[in-house]
C-alpha cells in the first residue's frame, strides 16, 4: 500500500546534514551547534521572502479612541488588512481593505487624533513586539474587528533541541542541504566541499521557493494591476 507521510524527525535532518557535509555526528557539541545553526537558517529563510505555510490569520476587536494594538510576538509581519463590520451577521457582514502607509506617511498625517472607521495603517516595528497603530482612530459608532493575515516566525527548534523542524516536509531537502552548508562552514577539514554544498543549498531553496510561491494569475493593465 502507498504511503505519503515521509517526514524527518530533528535526529535524521542533522544525521543527514553531517554526513552530506562529509563528516559524522560524534558529539553533544555537534548537536547543539547543529541546532543553533538550525535556528540561524529559519531567521534567514524568513529575510529572503514570503513562506507560504507561515501564513495565518489574526483578528482583533477594536476599541473606541485607541489606536495602536500591540500584536503577538510571533508575528513578523502583515501581509493583508481589514475592517469587519457587523462581524458574525451572515447578511451583513463586510470588510473593507485597509491600505498600509509608511512611517513617513503616518508622521504627515495632519490630525492622528481624527475618529472614524479606520483607513490606514502603519505597522510599527520593533526587536520584540510589533503593533499596528490604525487611522482614522476608531470611533463608537459600531464595533470594529482587524481582520488581518500575517507571516508567524517559525518556531524555534529548543533550548534542547526537543522540538522537531516546523517545516513542511517539501522544504526538508532545503533545510538539510543549508545545515550541511553550514556544518562545512564551521568546520576547516570539510573546506574544500563548501563551494558544492552552497550551489546545492542555493538550488534547493530555489526548488522549494518555486513550488511554495502562489499561483494565482496576475493581469498588468495600464496604470495598475489586478488579479
Amino acid at each position: 500500500m502507498s504511503t505519503y507521510a515521509f517526514d524527518l524527525d530533528l535526529g535524521d535532518v542533522v544525521e543527514e546534514a553531517f554526513e552530506r557535509a562529509g563528516s559524522e555526528l560524534k558529539s553533544g557539541y555537534d548537536y547543539r551547534t547543529a541546532r543553533r545553526s538550525m535556528n540561524l537558517i529559519f531567521l534567514d529563510w524568513q529575510n529572503r521572502g514570503l513562506n507560504l505555510w507561515t501564513i495565518k490569520n489574526g483578528a482583533e476587536t477594536l476599541v473606541a479612541g485607541t489606536a495602536r494594538y500591540p500584536l503577538d510576538s510571533k508575528v513578523l509581519d502583515i501581509v493583508e488588512a481589514s475592517i469587519r463590520t457587523n462581524a458574525g451577521d451572515v447578511s451583513r457582514q463586510t470588510d473593507q481593505s485597509l491600505t498600509r502607509i509608511s512611517v513617513k506617511q503616518y508622521s504627515h498625517l495632519t490630525n492622528k487624533l481624527t475618529k472614524s472607521k479606520p483607513l490606514q495603517y502603519w505597522l510599527e516595528k520593533s526587536d520584540t513586539v510589533s503593533s499596528v497603530n490604525l487611522w482614522p482612530v476608531p470611533d463608537s459608532t459600531q464595533t470594529y474587528v482587524l481582520e488581518y493575515y500575517y507571516i508567524e516566525r517559525i518556531a524555534d527548534i529548543g533550548a534542547t533541541g526537543s522540538d522537531n523542524p516546523e517545516v513542511p516536509s517539501r522544504f526538508l531537502p532545503c533545510l538539510v542541504a543549508g545545515l550541511a552548508y553550514n556544518i562545512a562552514l564551521k568546520k576547516p577539514e570539510l573546506a574544500s566541499r563548501i563551494p558544492l554544498l552552497k550551489s546545492l543549498y542555493d538550488e534547493e531553496w530555489q526548488n522549494a521557493t518555486d513550488a511554495d510561491r502562489g499561483k494565482e494569475s496576475l493581469f498588468f493593465v495600464p496604470g495598475g494591476y489586478r488579479y
